[in-house]
């Protein structure tokens, strides 16, 4: 059976991000007339003014910007931590109508991998233990399609790999990012919180490029939990940034 890893599409963003947040923010005080303030938008680069937005904490304005992502080669164990986000939307493929029989992809944690040869071998087994006792179970579930999968699946592990389409907007993607590029998060999340930034930040550097862990802002918000890395992490970033030519 393939182990899998992580591969992330960005499929979808709202067309002229920064663009759209100016406007948000710029009617809010906005008097006169609507279409001239957004003519005048649209004819200025407008990443200085929502820099200054930003720096004003007005976030509002970041919700009327939303991206979508396709992420595959994922495993139920990041599943079960996505979803706590509450202000996203999830398509999951179904352990139901989709059947694992013949084979699953699966995630091998790093921590496993680094103990050798035997280890990667014994979790392999595993593995390969779990796809016998969920076709056994579909067969003595009579074979019947979803009506098999929903039981049999019960057996699978949370290693299986899915596949989900995750819509957020600008505003909870940096709540996201704050939570989940912390080196404190969990290994599988973290990767992902970070090609997902880093895939924004691309299409929209003045919305996110202070996003991320809060100790790119300030004091390490984990106190005495902290991983006492925040220079090198200040310097990711600073190389990031250049980069992009910001």
């Amino acid at each position: 059976m393939p182990q899998r890893t992580l591969r992330l599409t960005l499929v979808r963003h709202t067309a002229n991000p920064e663009e759209l947040t100016a406007l948000a923010a710029r009617l809010c005080y906005a008097g006169g007339d609507v279409d001239a303030l957004m003519q005048s938008v649209s004819q200025k680069d407008q990443h200085a003014f929502v820099e200054k937005v930003m720096a004003m904490g007005h976030d509002s304005v970041l919700e009327h910007v939303s991206f979508t992502f396709l992420a595959e080669g994922v495993s139920r164990v990041l599943l079960a931590q996505l979803t706590r986000h509450r202000i996203a939307s999830f398509s999951v493929q179904s352990q139901r109508y989709v059947s694992y029989a013949g084979g699953f992809g699966y995630v091998m944690p790093p921590s496993i991998r680094a103990l050798g040869d035997d280890a990667v071998r014994e979790y392999e087994a595993q593995m390969a233990q779990c796809l016998r006792w969920y076709e056994q179970w579909q067969k003595r579930l009579g074979d019947a399609g979803e009506a098999s999968n929903e039981d049999a699946r019960f057996v699978l592990p949370n290693a299986c790999e899915t596949r989900v389409l995750i819509t957020m907007n600008a505003r909870e993607l940096r709540h996201f990012f704050a939570l989940r590029m912390c080196n404190r998060a969990q290994w599988e999340i973290r990767a992902l919180a970070r090609e997902m930034f880093e895939l924004c930040a691309r299409e929209a550097p003045a919305l996110f490029a202070n996003a991320g862990p809060g100790c790119l802002r300030g004091p390490c918000p984990e106190g005495p939990k902290t991983c006492g890395r925040h220079s090198e992490i200040r310097k990711q970033r600073e190389a990031f940034l250049q980069s992009l030519g910001k």
